[in-house]
């Protein structure tokens, strides 16, 4: 075991530092397993850590290396688990319970009682030693050497110690100087004994020598007692005397902490009056300014709109716990919310008289208006109303660039009377609403005179002596209501009811006029109308933007995510009023901005949409085709209109009226094919160019002109599929109904045509119909010509139509001269009687006879000429050629030549 001691020391301890006190081979309990060593250490640095290490052999077994480290003082319990018998098991309680079991019972207590002692020296926090016997304790510390644990060298801790180089040097001179220390041991003994006998000796006679130093040393030691005494004596006094300056201290502290509190609290106090006063005290000039500031000037405007800040900052002052209580702040608060009341209650009435002077003074406009274009319309000889008046919209940015001017107080006074803002916003919209239903109605009655160049006779407008009356009557019904914003506006609904239900029958009275049919109206007309349709969607998107902006900025919508109320559209259209909430808060029904402002704009400009309606139901019934104007124009407003807001009054009213126009687009394409479908064709009379070939020619250069880089292409090209299928059909279906002109005519014509209108207007959808209807003209001119061709060569035709019988019979060519019928007399009989002035005379009667299938308009008389002249010398080399087959070496010849033919077709049709 010392050598194993010697080696850890060695090997593992010594590179770290640290010095091997006790070792003990165990192994763990109930486990067969290598044995291992746990070993007590100490280090050499100070301050001294002492730890018990785990130690055990390498795999290989040829050296050992260090496990697991604890530190003693992390050890709590040391069980020996029993203190009579012997038991080389013991247990170590650090984090758990570590279980050993020793090599031997002496190992074990050996261990055991390094550990002990090195508790006793270094930890304060004693170890719990457990079934351990006392007598192993006490044999650990001998008597008269109880001290030497605590305060003694670390040797009386180890049973060995090396020796340091000092001490073996000091032992090698010791034994330098006695010749017989190593051969004579004892000898050696005996005389380090005497000489530690007369170390001794020497020592107890220098005690007594120094007796007399020792009594001096005493008595200076009672004469330093006896003035501690007096130092007691003088102290006791002292602590008496400062017993009473402690108790003065003590009322003078608890003096200087009720005044040090009486200071605090009035500095709180201070705090709380100031607060207060700085922020619940309204200034005289802003208090001035709300009951009586001038809400018509702009200073004026701007001192209310201080005031009315700064009211609402202290009324919206976020008071500290109890305040609420004070009489002052409830006194300051009910002060505050009588100005409140009263500034909202004037504003109001300011804001809605501002309303109705705006529609008294817009209204007498409108009346002029109206005079003017009565006069003007009672004068039919006159083009005063087609071109005196112009087609625009009265603009209202002065009216809301004054407004505008109160946005700061209408959000004001919606944060703190919403009821008094609501009352207002629905007066803003029964006002509006009936100005712009005038200024839009007459702006759609000067729109249709430009359209039609007339008016309805017995139509009845404002008269001058009368606009004047009718102005006062309508204000003074305004200002009745005016008074109260949440009040009854029955007088306005009947106005606005007697109102819009005269402009209705106004409107409706221009749609009396009859049918004008597309044949009546040139390129001019449609240009015209074109032009007054954009002009109108022209002024109406601007106007439209406008006012939502405006609503936007004034009635501040764009302010308050959460803020607005719900509305329901039919009952606004109805006269319905907004849901209405009478306390200064938010009102319960709450809604998205966007559709306050959406049903606002309804409400204002109801009128749009059947107007905009019944303008299109008077352009439809002008002219069908002007449905492709309004198609585009309106597609292109509502791509705009989307852009900018998808969601908006506008892009959702123009949206609603372009359904309409695409019904009538749609009703267009489908009249055009019901009159195809319809079509009659005269019995006495050629047919020529069908009706409806020349209606989709004219329809599809106009719409080609109309639809360029325009956004609903796709619907111009599903109408073309539709209507060019239906061309097909009918033309097919006349062809066939066709008594007068042959069939083959009536389809090479109208199929000719149709070709080249597609091929001039390059229509990409209907290149699949361009080629059929090529080939559908080229068939049938070639069946035509060949048709025709039979009549001047009747006999000659029906003689070799027999030859090529008999010869598709088996009958070899030239053995077909030999038939009776079919002999060279025969020939010559028939050729006989088509001699070249007959011939020409056949191709004149033929020519004359094509010239009446054939109408002028298409012009194809010298394109069917020359391909029956080209089929007629086909068919007579196809002659001459059977007569050289089937009549070798007869000398039998056509008494006409191929250049003959040419001369005569030439000449026929130069005589013609």
């Amino acid at each position: 075991m010392t050598a194993i001691k010697h080696a850890l020391q060695r090997d593992i301890f010594t590179p770290n530092d640290e010095r091997l006190l006790s070792i003990v081979n165990v192994c763990k309990a109930g486990k067969k397993k290598r044995n291992c060593f746990l070993c007590a250490t100490v280090t050499t640095e100070r301050p001294v850590q002492v730890n018990v290490v785990k130690v055990k052999k390498s795999d290989k077994g040829d050296f050992y290396k260090r496990q697991t480290a604890w530190a003693l003082r992390d050890l709590a319990v040391v069980d020996a688990k029993d203190a009579v018998k012997e038991n080389p098991e013991f247990d170590l309680h650090f984090d758990k319970v570590y279980k050993w079991v020793a090599s031997s019972t002496a190992e074990k207590n050996t261990f055991i009682s390094c550990i002990w002692k090195l508790n006793q020296r270094y930890l304060r926090k004693k170890i719990d030693f457990v079934n351990v016997s006392a007598q192993l304790l006490e044999e650990s510390v001998p008597s008269g050497e109880n001290q030497s644990v605590a305060g003694g060298d670390e040797e009386a801790v180890d049973e060995y110690q090396e020796l340091n180089a000092r001490e073996e040097q000091d032992i090698e001179i010791m034994m330098e100087g006695c010749e017989y220390a190593i051969s004579n041991a004892e000898a050696f003994a005996e005389k380090l004994s005497r000489e530690l006998q007369v170390l001794d000796g020497a020592n107890i006679q220098s005690i007594m020598a120094s007796e007399k130093q020792v009594n001096i040393l005493m008595t200076l030691l009672d004469e330093a007692l006896k003035e501690v005494d007096q130092i007691e004596l003088k102290l006791s006094s002292y602590e008496e005397m400062l017993q009473s300056v402690k108790e003065q201290m003590d009322q003078i502290s608890e003096s200087n902490h009720l005044i040090h509190l009486s200071n605090t609290n009035n500095v709180k106090l201070l705090s709380e009056i100031e607060f207060l006063v700085n922020h619940m005290d309204l200034a005289k000039g802003h208090i001035k300014a709300l009951q009586e500031g001038d809400l018509a000037s702009s200073r004026g405007i701007e001192a209310c709109t201080n005031a009315a800040d700064a009211l609402l900052q202290c009324m919206n002052v976020a008071l500290r716990p109890g305040h609420d209580m004070l009489y002052a702040v409830k006194q300051q608060q009910q002060r505050f919310s009588d100005l409140r009341e009263q500034f909202a209650r004037r504003l109001a009435s300011h804001l809605n008289n501002v309303f109705v002077q705006q529609f008294a003074q817009t209204l007498l406009q409108l009346y002029n208006r109206s005079y003017y274009l009565s006069v003007s319309g009672h004068d039919q000889s006159s083009t005063l109303a087609q071109h005196s008046i112009e087609l625009t919209l009265p603009n209202h940015h002065p009216f809301h660039r004054d407004l505008l001017r109160y946005a700061k107080l209408m959000e004001w006074l919606k944060s703190t009377d919403y009821g008094k803002y609501e009352g207002l916003t629905k007066n803003y919209m029964d006002y509006l609403s009936r100005l712009y239903e005038r200024e839009i109605k007459d702006f759609f009655e000067v729109a249709k005179i430009k359209m039609t160049g007339t008016t309805k006779e017995g139509k009845k407008f404002a008269t001058l002596p009368r606009k004047e009356s009718a102005v006062k009557q309508e204000t003074e019904s305004l200002h009745g209501s005016s008074g109260k914003l949440t009040g009854s506006t029955s007088s306005l609904n009947k106005l606005s009811v007697q109102s819009s239900g005269n402009r209705r029958s106004q409107s409706s009275s221009l749609l009396d006029m009859g049918n004008m049919s597309a044949s009546d109206l040139d390129v001019a007309d449609r240009t015209k109308f074109d032009k007054i349709f954009e002009q109108v969607l022209s002024e109406l998107e601007p106007l439209c933007l406008a006012e939502q902006d405006f609503i936007s900025k004034f009635f501040k919508l764009q302010q308050h995510q959460s803020m607005g109320t719900t509305m329901n559209e039919a009952d606004e259209m109805d006269g319905g009023t907004l849901s209405r909430s009478h306390n200064s808060g938010v009102p319960q029904a709450i809604s998205s901005e966007k559709d306050m402002i959406r049903q606002m704009m309804i409400k204002i400009f109801r009128c749009i949409e059947p107007e905009l309606n019944n303008l299109i139901a008077l352009g439809d019934k002008i002219d069908s085709f002007n449905s492709l104007y309004m198609l585009v124009k309106m597609s292109h407003h509502v791509w705009t209109a989307q852009n900018v807001d998808p969601a908006s009054f506008l892009s959702t009213t123009l949206g609603n009226v372009l359904v309409t126009v695409k019904r009538n687009f749609d009703k267009c394409i489908s009249n055009q094919i019901k009159q195809m479908e319809e079509v009659k064709i005269s019995k006495k009379s050629k047919v020529g160019i069908l009706t409806f070939v020349a209606e989709f020619e004219e329809f599809a250069a106009l719409a080609e002109s109309i639809f360029k880089n325009a956004e609903r292409r796709g619907d111009l090209d599903k109408a073309y599929i539709k209507l060019i299928r239906s061309v097909f059909i009918n033309v097919e279906k006349v062809a066939n109904e066709s008594q007068k002109t042959p069939r083959d005519v009536v389809m090479m014509e109208n199929f000719h045509r149709i070709f080249a209108t597609l091929s001039r207007l390059k229509i990409s959808c209907l290149e699949a119909e361009k080629k059929e209807a090529k080939q559908k003209y080229t068939d049938h001119l070639q069946s035509y010509v060949i048709y025709s061709l039979g009549q001047p060569l009747e006999k000659l035709n029906h003689f070799f139509e027999g030859v090529e019988a008999r010869v598709a019979q088996g009958i070899r060519e030239e053995e077909v001269s030999y038939q009776l019928a079919f002999n060279k007399q025969e020939l010559r009989k028939v050729i006989k009687e088509y001699p070249g002035k007959e011939v020409k005379k056949g191709l004149d009667n033929l020519y004359k006879k094509v010239d009446k299938h054939l109408c002028e308009e298409e012009n194809l008389l010298q394109v069917v000429w020359h391909s029956m002249q080209d089929e007629f010398i086909r068919q007579y080399k196809h002659f001459e050629g059977l007569i050289a087959r089937c009549y070798p070496g007869s000398g039998v010849t056509m008494e006409f030549t191929i250049q003959d033919i040419l001369d005569y077709c030439s000449s026929i049709a130069q005589s013609h």
